[in-house]
Order: C-alpha cells, then sequence, then structure tokens
C-alpha cells in the first residue's frame, strides 16, 4: 500500500499510526498541529473500563487489557496501567436489570464481573447505604493518558512511522471522489493514498472540505482533582454512580471526581481559543456543582477535603453518543476515527487496531456496525441539530438505559411527506433510524405518555390492538424510510447476478429477496431487489443503512456499466396489510388485485394515483407495499384510510416479524454471518458466479457450526439483544433479537447457537435450552417452524 497520513497526534492517532505499523505499512506520516496530546487526550481522566454494554463493543474494548501492558514491554515506557477493579453503583433497583444484563454479557467474554449487594461493596468511606446494589468488574483499571500516548508514539517510531509536530493540516485533498492527501497550513501539499482524520473535536471542517458530514459537537468537560485524603485504599477502584451521572478514581492518594451531565456547555472548538495546545477553560462550579453534591454524598469525607484542581477542558461528542470510525461512504481512501465521546484514551487500543486493519485489508476487519460512520445522516451533522443533542448525549452515557428509550432533543430530523397524515392517526413518535416514524397510535390522551420499564412494556396491549386488526381488517404501515436505489445501465443483470447471492435474471416485475455478501460469506446487505425493466433494478434496504449500502453498491458497481441513483427521498412507501387488504384496494383501484402473484411489481393506479404495487409483507399476512411520489402520498394514504385501513405502529410490526422468524440486519443478520448459519440458504443460486460464492461453497462442503433458530421462550422475561443461550449450564449462543409476539402472545427469540456440522433442526429442537436474562434463568426451546402461520398461508393467499 502507498502512504497514509493521519492527522491527529493524540491517543486515538498515535494508536491507528502504531497499529498500521504492525500490519506492516512502510509509509505512515502522523501530522500534528501543536504537541502530541495537546488537544484533549492530556487531560483525559484515564479509566480504562473493558466491559460495555454489546459483545462487539466489548470485544474492541477489553483489548486494552492485552494491549496496555504490551506496549510497556515492547518500549520500555511505564504507561501507569494498573488494574484497580471497578463498581457500578445503582441507586435504583430498575438499574440492576441493566448490570445484570451486562455482567452476564462480561462473564461470557472472559472477565470478572458480577452484581453485589450494596452491602458488599468494599470501599472506605464510601456511603451507599441509600443504593440497591451494585456490579464489581475486577478487570477496570486507570492508565495515564500521557504516558500511554508516548509509549504509542516510540512504539511507532521504531517501527518507521514518521511523526511531526507543530505541523497542522488545513483541508484534505480530494479529486473524482477519492482522497489523494493533504494541504499543510503554509500551502503545501502532501500525496497520500489513504488520510485518516483523528483530529477528535477538531475533525468537523476537515472531514466536510472532503465530504463527509460528521455530527460531532464540542462541549466543556470538566471534573476536580481532590488534595491528598488519608487513608485511601491502593488502588482505589474506578467507582461509577450510574444514577447521578458521576466517577470517582485514585490518583496518587488524591480523588478524581468527574462527570456526564445533561445540557452539556457548547464550545467551539474553532473560535479565539480553539488553537490553544494545553487548553484549559475557566473554572465553572455552577455546572459542576450537582456532581459535587453527589459526590459529598457518596464520600462524604470530601466535605473536610480541598479542592487541589478544577479541570475544564474540551470533549468531543456524537449525537448518539457512539465513535465515529471507518471508511467515508462517499471518499474513497478517507478513513476517519473521531467522537470517542470521552473514553477515547481507553478505546484507543481497539479503534487504532480495527482501522489500521480496515485500511490494510479495504474492509472491516469484524462488525463494526455499531461505530460505523456510514451510519451518520448527513443532515444530523448541522451545528444546530448537534446542539439541541447536547442537552442529552453526553448524560446518555450514565442515564437510565431503559429498554426502548428514545431521545427528546433534537427530534424531527427526518420526517416522510405522510408524517402530518400519520400524526393525525394519533401517532406516538419515536426515532428509528434518524426517522420519525409512528411508535404505535394512541386512541386517547392516557395512551400518549406512557412509562418506561425493565419488564412489561406499558405499550404491548396497544401493539397486540393494532395487530389483532390484520386478522380481519387491514392496517396502513410507515415504510417510506427503507433505502430504495435504482440500477440502470446495459451491464445492470451481470452487475447485479455479481452483487447477490440469488438469481437475478428474472422475469420484469419479480421482486426477490436476496443478501449481498462479503467475500467472507458475510451478510453485507438484506435487499429487496425488483426488475423493472430489461437493464433496470430497484433496490431496496434498510432505513438505517441507506448510506452504508449507497457506498458499498457504488463501489461494487464502479466497474461496470450501470449508473447507481439514490432515489429514498423521491416516493413514500404504504404498506397496507391484512385479511381485507385486497378488498380495499378494489374499492379504490381498478387494477386486477385477485391475479396478483406473491413476489412480484406492477405498476396500478390507487385512488387515481399512478403507484407501483410490490405484493410483499414483513408481518407475514396478506399484503401490499405501495411506492407513490410524495407530491401525490397523502391523496392515496387519505383513500386508503377512508376505505377503512388503520394505522398500526414499529412496535406491532416488530411483534409481528418475530413471530414469522424474517431475519433483521443489524441484529440477527450481518457480516460475520452467512446466509447458511442464518438459515437463508434458500437464497443462494449455486449455478452462477457471485462475490462470496467460494467462502460459502467451502461452508457448505465442510458443514456450519452454528445456526440461528427461533425460540420459545417460557416466564414472559424481556429479550432485547446479546442474552445467553444456555445449555447444560455452557453458554452455546446469544440471542439476536427478541419480542412478544402480537398475535401469538408468545416469548420469542431469534439466537445464534452451536451446532454439529450436519445437525438437523429436528435434532436441535429436542436440545433442552435455557435462557439467562437480568441474572435469572428462563426455560426455552427450539422451534421447528414460526408459530404464527407457519406455512405462509396468509401472506400468500
Amino acid at each position: 500500500m502507498g502512504r497514509t497520513i493521519i492527522i491527529g497526534g493524540g491517543a486515538i492517532g498515535l494508536s491507528v499510526a502504531y497499529h498500521l505499523a504492525h500490519r506492516g505499512a512502510e509509509d505512515v506520516l502522523l501530522l500534528e498541529r501543536n504537541q502530541l496530546t495537546s488537544g484533549t487526550s492530556w487531560h483525559a481522566a484515564g479509566i480504562v473500563g473493558p466491559l460495555r454494554a454489546t459483545p462487539n463493543m466489548t470485544k474492541l474494548a477489553s483489548y486494552a487489557l492485552e494491549l496496555f501492558p504490551r506496549l510497556e514491554a515492547e518500549t520500555g515506557m511505564a504507561t501507569g496501567y494498573r488494574q484497580t477493579g471497578g463498581y457500578w453503583l445503582a441507586r435504583r433497583e430498575e438499574r440492576l436489570d441493566e448490570l445484570h444484563r451486562v455482567s452476564t454479557l462480561g462473564r461470557h467474554f472472559g472477565l470478572t464481573a458480577q452484581v453485589i449487594g450494596a452491602d458488599e461493596v468494599e470501599v472506605p468511606g464510601l456511603d451507599v447505604s441509600d443504593h440497591a446494589g451494585a456490579m464489581w468488574v475486577a478487570e477496570d483499571a486507570n492508565v495515564n493518558p500521557v504516558d500511554l500516548c508516548m509509549a504509542y508514539a516510540r512504539a511507532a517510531r521504531s517501527k518507521g512511522v514518521e511523526i511531526r509536530e507543530n505541523c497542522g493540516v488545513a483541508s484534505i485533498l480530494s479529486e473524482g471522489g477519492t482522497a489523494r492527501g493533504v494541504a499543510l497550513g503554509d500551502g503545501t501539499e502532501i500525496e497520500a493514498e489513504s488520510v485518516v482524520i483523528c483530529a477528535g473535536a477538531w475533525s468537523k471542517p476537515l472531514a466536510e472540505g472532503a465530504g463527509l458530514h460528521l455530527p460531532l459537537q464540542a462541549v466543556e468537560h470538566m471534573y476536580v482533582v481532590t488534595e491528598p485524603m488519608p487513608g485511601l485504599p491502593d488502588p482505589f477502584p474506578v467507582i461509577r454512580d450510574m444514577d447521578t451521572g458521576i466517577y470517582i478514581k485514585g490518583d496518587a492518594g488524591k480523588l478524581v471526581i468527574g462527570g456526564f451531565e445533561p445540557d452539556a456547555k457548547i464550545w467551539d472548538a474553532f473560535g479565539p481559543e480553539g488553537d490553544r495546545p494545553f487548553l484549559e477553560m475557566p473554572e465553572d462550579w455552577e455546572q459542576f456543582m450537582p456532581f459535587m453534591e453527589a459526590a459529598l454524598d457518596l464520600v462524604p469525607a470530601l466535605a473536610e477535603t480541598g479542592i487541589q484542581h478544577f479541570m475544564n477542558g474540551p470533549e468531543s461528542f456524537t449525537n448518539d453518543t457512539r465513535p465515529l470510525v471507518g471508511a467515508a461512504p462517499d471518499v474513497d481512501g478517507l478513513f476517519v476515527a473521531a467522537g470517542m465521546n470521552s473514553v477515547g484514551v481507553m478505546s484507543s487500543a481497539g479503534i487504532g487496531r480495527v482501522l489500521a486493519d480496515w485500511i490494510v485489508d479495504g474492509e472491516a476487519p469484524m462488525d463494526l456496525w455499531e461505530v460505523d460512520v456510514a451510519r451518520a445522516d448527513p443532515r444530523a451533522a448541522t451545528n444546530a441539530h448537534m446542539a439541541d443533542r447536547m442537552a442529552e448525549s453526553v448524560a446518555d452515557l450514565m442515564a437510565m438505559h431503559w429498554p426502548f428509550k428514545q431521545p427528546k432533543a433534537g427530534r424531527g430530523l427526518r420526517c416522510s411527506a405522510l408524517h402530518q397524515a400519520w400524526a393525525d392517526q394519533g401517532a406516538v413518535f419515536g426515532l428509528t433510524a434518524g426517522w420519525e416514524r409512528g411508535l404505535w397510535y394512541a386512541e386517547n390522551d392516557a395512551e400518549r405518555e406512557l412509562p418506561y420499564s425493565v419488564g412489561a412494556q406499558s405499550w404491548y396491549p396497544i401493539a397486540r390492538r393494532e395487530a389483532a386488526r390484520m386478522q380481519d381488517g387491514a392496517v396502513l404501515l410507515d415504510l417510506s424510510p427503507f433505502g430504495k436505489f435504482d440500477v440502470i445501465g446495459p451491464d445492470a443483470v451481470a452487475a447485479m447476478n455479481e452483487l447477490v447471492c440469488a438469481q437475478m435474471d428474472v422475469p420484469v416485475g419479480r421482486a426477490v429477496y436476496t443478501p449481498m455478501l462479503n467475500e467472507k460469506g458475510g451478510i453485507e446487505g438484506d435487499l429487496t431487489v425488483t426488475r423493472l425493466g430489461s437493464q433496470h433494478y430497484r433496490i431496496t434496504s434498510g432505513a438505517a443503512t441507506r448510506w452504508r449500502d449507497g457506498a458499498l453498491l457504488r463501489r461494487r458497481f464502479a466497474v461496470w456499466r450501470v449508473a447507481l441513483h439514490d432515489v429514498t427521498d423521491d416516493e413514500c412507501v404504504i404498506g397496507l396489510m391484512g385479511a381485507e387488504a385486497r378488498d380495499i384496494l378494489n374499492r379504490i383501484s381498478d387494477a386486477d388485485w385477485v391475479d396478483f402473484p406473491f413476489s412480484t411489481v406492477r405498476d396500478v393506479a390507487v385512488a387515481g394515483v399512478a403507484c407501483r404495487a410490490t405484493r410483499m409483507s414483513f408481518v407475514g399476512e396478506l399484503g401490499w407495499e405501495l411506492n407513490v411520489s410524495v407530491t401525490q402520498a397523502r391523496k392515496v394514504f387519505d383513500a386508503l384510510s377512508t376505505a377503512g385501513a388503520k394505522p398500526m405502529g414499529m412496535y406491532a410490526l416488530e411483534a409481528c416479524r418475530i413471530e414469522k422468524a424474517f431475519r433483521h440486519w443489524g441484529h440477527d443478520l450481518g457480516p460475520e454471518i452467512t446466509p447458511l448459519e442464518a438459515g437463508l440458504g434458500f437464497t443462494i443460486d449455486w449455478g452462477k458466479q457471485f462475490i462470496g460464492r467460494s467462502a460459502l461453497e467451502a461452508q457448505r462442503t465442510q458443514g456450519v457450526t452454528r445456526k440461528l433458530c427461533l425460540f420459545q421462550v417460557e416466564g414472559d422475561p424481556l429479550i432485547l439483544h446479546d442474552e445467553p443461550i444456555l445449555e447444560g449450564g455452557r453458554v452455546v449462543g446469544l440471542t439476536t433479537s427478541g419480542a412478544k409476539g402480537a398475535r401469538t402472545g408468545l416469548t420469542l427469540a431469534l439466537g445464534m447457537i452451536e451446532i454439529a456440522p450436519g445437525e438437523k433442526l429436528a435434532d436441535t429442537c429436542a436440545r433442552d435450552f435455557s435462557f439467562d436474562i437480568a441474572g435469572k434463568t428462563y426455560p426455552a426451546r427450539a422451534l421447528p417452524r414460526p408459530p404464527f402461520d407457519p406455512k405462509g398461508e396468509r401472506m400468500r393467499g
């Protein structure tokens, strides 16, 4: 590979440089506008917490436990890394549900994590008498951020990385949608094959100048360091008092106290002080006082202890409190690792490694969808939206993580042309994939403001009511946010056949469900492809993956004579589902809805408006998806409503799709799961060549060793994702998604489990499983077929 330029000399940029060198990259140049660590790394608290809320984030974070000690051995430089253990404190009972779930996941990944009573917290001077309990994590640790960065730098230099300080980058050079280097502040241009933005709070304008929009905002982030306190344990464990949003760590006989507040103070990284290295902003006791009061409540001895230092420094946060990492979707050769949400030092190990692998290999080394920069909606990057989000984005790190919690700040980013129509029907809107969509439809004011819960969901009876209408009536579904792409050109058939594993040379008017794979056979996209003409296909993909899917399609079609058009915003999509769907359409349309086979598409007129109707269903009922121009959609919607169709929300839709065991990308499907493992072998046409075919052939020959199965769980627990699946007391898999069926009332989950090569489904169903959910065990059994309409008679009738 050619030269790689890294912009930013903090923990993240230095880790990327170090790991690129480890991968054998021979021409790596790191540019720092001031001195190494002078942006935000130098004032980081240095807490190392390997346990995260999901498997992939835990894998990323846990790598620090391996790397930080290894760096000391490699360089001979101390990093200050020291395992201290840590407590996550819960003041409310509901928080214990989250801690039980996280600790169970941690143990599965080899961490020492357990939920304990408040009386078992062994820290002298800590008053936890008002707490409900805690989680202990033995592997929590501290590291000295500056020392760590210097070790990264020495190790990188020893492997040939060039590091230039006092060398500011003015802009990223790009040509024809490809990054080709950088321009320095003095006008000098340096060419490169890859450019990596690791400039933290200062990343946004560099990225925007190259065509990458980052939802990133700098805020004032504060902590205090006490005077020495006699009698502190050594080491002092990391303390997170989750329900007050504070953290406490030891520091050479003193305590460091910080927090993650609501209404974080916006800081302009490009204002008059934005260029100043090692910047400290003025003390702000008014902003910090709630945290200080919480700390005094937790550690009463602080009342007799002085404050040695008040630290107020810049830190960058994202709109969804997750990092922005990976390849820019619209600019080849441009990569980013920014928006670490105040855990950049700890994250530097894992983020640096996976991004270096991504740069060298040309693809992500693992499923990184949770942090992938391609998830970011360009609209979210506006300054106004990010300022709104800081009202709660910072606090979200430690605020109560309710299941199905909805953000309040920064709403209304994307609304379909039918938004008011859904609102008029009583929609209680939620944010799904950045779009405002009706989660459920309220029939009175009491149904609008429903409480959160870690147990039975207050909206579930409404979801059942909505789904029940499909038995004899019909419902309307908001499907407009789905990603929609047109592929047109003389190579369309060949390009599509290489892209996906199903056969694409089908009759015009045919709709085909098919995965899009990577070379390893993993599922990169979950698509419905419709042939609209001899050289014209429509690809429909998920709402959340629009930008990611568009980038994948653009790159794969680059060698073919086809044009790719994103038409997502041009059309509304209305789902009409239920036993009465055909009768309703017959009342307002002259088209033939009887001789209209499943999985086919026709151009029709509905209420006098031109529509494209697709006979398809994600809820397992008779139904059609109607694509209609945004300018005419309201007329069609009103006609369907007047004819008797009632709205159905996203929660009911999810509770119906699980009853049919329909897979969902990002949960049940992903780049590390193959169609054979996911139970989608029926989508594969083995008589043609396609990306990923060789890997699937090898897997078919050897036999799969894991399989995605549908489970019924007894005892009515709340299933979310990543709950361990046990057999004989041993973890044999994790759930991928779950819900309580809206029509069957059964508690169901999809889960990936270990199987013997060649194991039949009947043998799997005979095995004795249980689920570990929030610290309790529930019997479960694998189902041979979906519990609702297993033969698909309602959907295909």
